[in-house]
Parts: C-alpha cells; structure tokens; sequence
C-alpha cells in the first residue's frame, strides 16, 4: 500500500486545482491509447474520449450553451455518459444527471427547476420511454425545445438504446457537433466553479440539487484513489449508477489519476457482476452491501476463482456485521474497504483502510478520509470532518457517544440549487451540515453509523431505532433484507411494519420472524407487522439506501391504514 501511495505522490505531490476536463486531458496526454471505458461490446481509449467528447462539446457551443449554463443528462451506465460529461465540462457548462429510474413528473420538475438550457438523454431504458414523457410535458420538443412548460431549454439530443430509428425532427446525439466550432471558450469558469448539480432522491422528501465545484470532485476523488491505494492502470468494475457520487467519484473519476479504466455495466446482477470481473479481468469492483450479500449467494451457486480482483469496497449504508467474514469464505482475501458519505459531502467522507484490522470492517463506517496532497492541511489532511451533537440541546459530545452527525470542509457542498431556505436549514448557524445521521466517532477517529436521525420512532413512548431490528432481522437464515418503518398505532402511537426481502428456497413466517425478534429485543423494538417485499420493489436512492418516507406509504396502503 505504501509503495502504490509513494508512485501517487511523485505525480501529485503538490495539489493543483484543475477542471473535469484539464485531468482527463492531463491522462490523455500520459496513456493515450489506454483503454479508459470497457463494456462487453466495445472498448474506448482515451484517445476516443477526447475525440467524441471534443465533438460533443462543439454542438453544445452551436446550440448556444454558454459557461455557466446547466446541462440536463439522462443516461445509464453508457460511455456517452462518459463522453457528456467531459463535453459538458469544455464548455465550461454545469451538468445535471438525472435518475435514469425517475418517471415523467419528476424528470419535470429537475428539468424546470434547475433551469437546464439543453437535455441529452436516452430514448428508452428499463421500460421506461423517455421521449413520450418529453411528448406529455412540452409537445412538440423536437423543434421548439422547451416551450412553456421549460422555457429555459433550448434542445433536446437523443441517445437511442433500444435500436429502434428515432423519428423525424430528433437529433441524434452521435450527429450533434459534426462541423461545429473547434475552439473551446476562452472565458472557462475554472476549477473552483459547479461541476455538477445532483438531485438527491431524499430518503425523506423531495429532491434537492446538490451544487459541487469541479475541485470538489477531484480532489474527493483522489482522496479515494489515495486512501485506497490505487496502482497503476487500476480497473474498476460496477453497476452503481455514474448519475449518483459512488460510481461517479469513486468509479469513472479517480481511474484518470492512475490511467486506469472503468467496466460500467447498465444494471446490476450478480451473475453478471462476477462474469465481468472475469471476462474484463477488473483489479476492483463497487458495491453495496445488498449487492455484496448478491454476490455471496451467487458464488455459493457457482464459485468463481477470480484471479485478478484484489480489491472491493461495500459501502452505502449500515452493513449486517456477518457480511465480512462471508465475503472472505465465498470471495477470497481482497483489500476490503467500506465508507460512509452522501452526496452533500461530494461522496465517501470516511472509509476503512486497505490495511486496517479485520475488526474495524466489522465494527465501523470507517476513518474520517485521508486525502494525501488533496486534502486541506488545516483538518488533518482531510476534505470533511465530523463532530458528533446531541440531537435536542445541539451540544457536541465526546468521543464514544450518539449523536447527530454534522459535517464541514472543503469537501462539503455550499448548498442546493435555488432552494435557499432548503440551503439555510441545512447548516447550523456556526457552518455544519446536518446530515440527519445518527452516529458515533471514537477517539481514532472512526466513524460507526447508527441510523438516521429522521427514521427513529417512538413505541408507548419508547424511542425505537430501525436499524437494531433491520441488523437483528438479517441474521435470520430466511431474510436477505429488513427494511422497519413506524406506522401509526391507537394504543402505542407508533409501531414498527418490517418489510423483509427473504432468501430463495427459504420459508419462514411472519409469526416466527416475529418470535425470532421477541426474543432478542424488547418487546417495544418487535415490529407489529410484516410485509413481504421484491428487493426490485423496495424504492431505494442511487447509493441503494432504502426511501423509507415511500415505504411508509406502501405500508399504509398495505395496512389499509388512514384509507
């Protein structure tokens, strides 16, 4: 690990902030012909990149995008992705991804309210058709952008996915910028101007756009190359979605620091997952931990050997303590890594070393991160720091102790785009973000996650939380997943509805499932009800954090409760 650090800081010994476009032309210049994007169909160096994304950025400038403008990008885990983003950095523009998983409505409201100037999506993907919803919206979009309904957007550039021809009037995105200019703007914003606006899904509300500087990006994104360790021509294999901070920041960004390239696929199974390791002879793959729990099943069907991955990270939430010892037994000693982050903090804020004890896989979120040059000498090093307050008085407690956690740093977003009350609740009056998570942080510095602040109830006065039931329900043989949301109750004022997501060939019932918590926990912590689930059902964020405000609401529906 040490000697993969030292060749890391003989290139980037002194940080020097630069844009989106400035480091992948920097690592173009070093592996031209490397492969940086790699698929089943077709690989692209970074040579390619540069060409298409050149181009891109040409028929962005004719189209009128200025620097500063917002660029909407609705795209799966394709390299035009790839290509858009860089295209959208030369012009100096911001750019918005958008949920592939979002339906008409809500595609709607990110296009109108973060005032997007030009739209480059799919025409369909995963059954959902892209081009209807712009047709119920503001018809007539392939000539008059917009209209009224976003009288911002200028034009709409269509990727197709499907292999169907597109229709008449739409312009096709490999068609945008043939003959447009070749200069870029000499007026670029710079490295400390928005990079991205990204939506949260909101695990309890409506979507906010999440404005993160070019800097921000990068220098997050070394920190992951940095604090794990990344070697030369690193390959990073993964499904997480490149709209979202993991794959994005932790995938398709810190690759360029080492030359290293990305194997995106466009949905996750666990099948494909481990046949891709294999076919494309990935060094790393991203996950989270219900598609870890995934792979460990798979590889109980059929045991793959795996000889070129070394490394993997789980993260995105509370991880069931057994999941460690079973990734070992099922798929081998790898530098196993996990984190915690959001996308407010730009992505992983804490991680576990390469290095570290097996224990601390177990027993915690990880090490407020060490970003090497990248981080800011004044925090230690760090790009986000944490402090841990009790949640009613806002008086910070020691080490060892729950609280909310609140977080500061350069690596923490100045706030939401054009919601300035939204900006104004976020932060304390001193300068800390709420995160809404309850957790602890112990004298080293290590971060555990114990829930979050929102989803904790109360049961005949009782304070319940979640997560203690969900890690409980886990162990159970029978349940893959436990998702535990209040709904509400005459006698107890609340009580617990568990969604479980159980195991194949495995039948259990509610009663002993119930019976099982029973005897575990106090009888106020023993969900009341159960309701058996899909994990393709449960309505999750990007990171694949379960939106438990929506599962609430199935549970009501479910429960005939309020109707």
């Amino acid at each position: 690990m040490a000697q993969r650090q030292a060749a890391l800081l003989e290139r980037f010994a002194q940080w020097v902030p630069q844009t989106l476009h400035e480091l992948f032309d920097s690592s173009l210049a070093r592996y031209p012909q490397r492969p940086y994007v790699i698929t089943d169909t077709q690989t692209w160096s970074y040579s390619d990149l540069q060409v298409r994304s050149k181009r891109l950025a040409a028929g962005l400038i004719a189209a009128g995008v200025k620097p500063g403008d917002h660029v909407a990008l609705l795209m799966g885990n394709q390299p035009e992705f790839v290509v858009s983003k860089i295209a959208i950095s030369r012009v100096g523009a911001v750019a918005v991804p958008i949920n592939f998983l979002n339906r008409r409505d809500e595609i709607g409201y990110v296009l109108r309210q973060s005032d997007a100037v030009v739209l480059i999506t799919m025409d369909r993907f995963r059954g959902l058709d892209y081009l209807q919803f712009l047709d119920e919206l503001t018809p007539h979009w392939e000539s008059r952008g917009g209209g009224d309904a976003f009288v911002r957007l200028k034009q709409v550039v269509v990727l197709p996915t499907d292999g169907q021809p597109l229709r008449p009037g739409v312009t096709h995105l490999n068609d945008f910028g043939i003959g447009g200019p070749a200069d870029m703007p000499l007026a670029h914003p710079g490295p400390h101007s928005n990079c991205d606006i990204i939506y949260t899904s909101g695990t309890t509300g409506s979507p906010k756009g999440v404005m993160l500087t070019h800097d921000m990006m990068l220098r997050t994104a070394f920190g992951s190359a940095w604090g794990r360790a990344f070697e030369d021509g690193r390959r990073v294999l993964f499904s997480l979605p490149m709209y979202h901070v993991y794959g994005y920041v932790e995938g398709m960004l810190p690759v360029m620091f080492v030359g290293g390239a990305i194997v995106p696929q466009l949905k996750f199974d666990a099948a494909d997952t481990l046949d891709g390791i294999e076919r494309h002879r990935a060094t790393d793959v991203l996950l989270i931990p219900t598609m870890t729990l995934a792979l460990i099943d798979e590889q109980k069907k059929r045991r793959r050997a795996l000889p070129s991955l070394h490394a993997m990270i789980s993260s995105g939430g509370r991880s069931p303590a057994y999941i460690w010892d079973d990734i070992l037994e099922h798929l081998g000693h790898r530098e196993l890594t996990t984190g915690y982050g959001m996308t407010e903090v730009t992505a992983s804020s804490t991680v576990t070393r390469p290095d570290d004890p097996f224990e601390r896989l177990r027993s915690t979120n990880g090490r407020l991160r060490d970003a090497g040059p990248a981080g800011d000498p004044s925090l230690g090093g760090r790009l986000v720091v944490y402090r841990v307050v009790d949640p009613e008085t806002g008086q910070e407690l020691p080490p060892g102790q729950i609280g909310e956690l609140q977080a500061r740093g350069p690596g923490v977003t100045r706030g939401y785009y054009n919601k300035p009350e939204a900006t104004a609740a976020a932060f304390t009056t001193d300068g800390w973000l709420h995160t809404g998570d309850l957790g602890r942080i112990d004298a080293d510095d290590y971060l555990l996650l114990v829930g979050r602040l929102k989803e904790s109830y109360r049961c005949g006065g009782e304070l319940v939380m979640p997560t203690e039931v969900e890690d409980l329900l886990v162990t159970h043989p029978a349940v893959l997943q436990a998702h535990v949301v209040p709904v509400p109750d005459e006698r107890m004022g609340e009580v617990g509805a568990v969604f479980v997501v159980l195991r194949d060939q495995v039948a259990v019932s509610d009663q002993e499932l119930l019976d099982f918590c029973a005897e575990r926990v106090a009888r106020f912590k023993v969900p009341r009800h159960v309701l058996r689930i899909q994990a393709q059902d449960i309505p999750a964020t990007p990171s694949g954090r379960a939106r438990k405000f929506l599962l609430v609401q199935i549970a009501l529906e479910s429960l005939g409760i309020g109707s």
